[in-house]
C-alpha cells in the first residue's frame, strides 16, 4: 500500500517514522499535533533496530502549545521533538534538535544525521555541541552513530556528499 506524503491525514506516514514498538506513543503524540501536511519530496528510509523506518523530508504542522508538550511523558516528548526536527522552518528544526541531540536512543539518530546534511550552520553547530562523544573511542554516542552508519551506508554516503557539496561552495 502506497503512503500519501501530501495527505493532510498523515498519521500512518508519521507513525512509520519510528520503530513499531513506539507506535502507541507516536499516535499519542499525533493526537496533540495540529493538522498539517508532509512534503511531497521523497521520505528518508533507513534501518533502525532491524526494521525500516520512513522519515518525512519536511512537515508543515504548527507546533503544539508548550504546556501540551510539557504534559507529555518523556518518550512522547522525544518523539515530538524528532518530528519537529523535520519542520519546514529551520529555527523550529534547530530548537527541537537541541532537545534530542544528546540522547542515547538509536531511533533518534536518523533525525540528527539527516540534519547534518542540511546547510544550516546553526544546526550543524548544535549537532557538534550535542555529540561530544563521537570522537571518543568506545563512547555510547560513537557506538550508536557508528551502528547507524554501518547499517545505512547509502544514506550516509548521500549525506556526506551533500555536506561536502555545501561546504565546497
Amino acid at each position: 500500500m502506497e503512503k500519501s506524503w501530501e495527505s493532510p491525514n498523515s498519521t500512518d506516514a508519521l507513525v512509520s517514522a519510528f520503530p513499531s514498538r513506539l507506535a502507541g506513543d507516536v499516535r499519542s503524540v499525533l493526537a496533540v499535533v495540529p493538522d498539517g501536511r508532509l512534503s511531497s519530496a521523497d521520505p528518508l528510509s533507513v534501518e533502525v533496530w532491524g526494521e525500516t523506518v520512513t522519515i518525512p523530508y519536511r512537515i508543515y504542522h504548527d507546533e503544539p502549545n508548550a504546556d501540551v508538550v510539557r504534559s507529555l511523558p518523556g518518550t512522547q516528548q522525544v518523539i515530538l521533538h524528532c518530528l519537529y526536527s523535520r519542520h519546514c522552518d529551520g529555527r523550529v528544526r534547530q530548537r527541537h534538535l537541541e532537545q534530542v541531540v544528546r540522547l542515547d536512543e538509536a531511533w533518534v539518530v536518523p533525525f540528527v544525521v539527516q540534519l547534518a546534511g542540511e546547510y544550516v550552520v546553526e544546526i550543524l553547530e548544535a549537532i557538534y555541541r550535542g555529540l561530544p562523544g563521537l570522537g571518543v573511542p568506545d563512547s555510547v554516542q560513537r557506538g550508536l552513530y557508528g551502528e547507524f552508519i554501518a547499517r545505512n551506508p547509502a544514506f550516509f554516503a548521500s549525506t556526506e556528499r551533500r555536506v561536502v557539496s555545501y561546504w565546497s561552495c
